[in-house]
């Protein structure tokens, strides 16, 4: 058995309010299917489609696919960077 790091990698990601679907749907692009009326967001993920919950984060991954993450699950994965620190030129290079 070997120890691994998980690299650090700088994503994209933005919250599904229950109203930004529009939004969110226009950022991921055909792969997401928004009804306003129900306030359901469902994403076409590299697993199938999934229902993204009001408060959950849509990850754009790096190889440019979408899903949601539950926000503990996100919160303790990520750290905010800004754009133009260290971290964020070392992960875009």
């Amino acid at each position: 058995m070997m120890l691994y790091r998980k690299k650090p990698v700088t994503i994209e990601a933005a919250q599904f309010t229950g109203t930004n679907g529009d939004e969110l749907a226009d950022w991921i692009g055909g792969d997401a299917d928004w009804n306003p009326r129900s306030g359901e967001l469902f994403i076409t993920t590299l697993e199938g489609s999934m229902h993204a919950s009001v408060n959950d984060y849509i990850i754009k991954g790096i190889a440019g696919e979408f899903y949601p993450c539950k926000p503990d699950i996100f919160h303790s994965s990520f750290d905010p960077v800004n754009v133009g620190s260290p971290a964020y030129e070392r992960s875009n290079n």
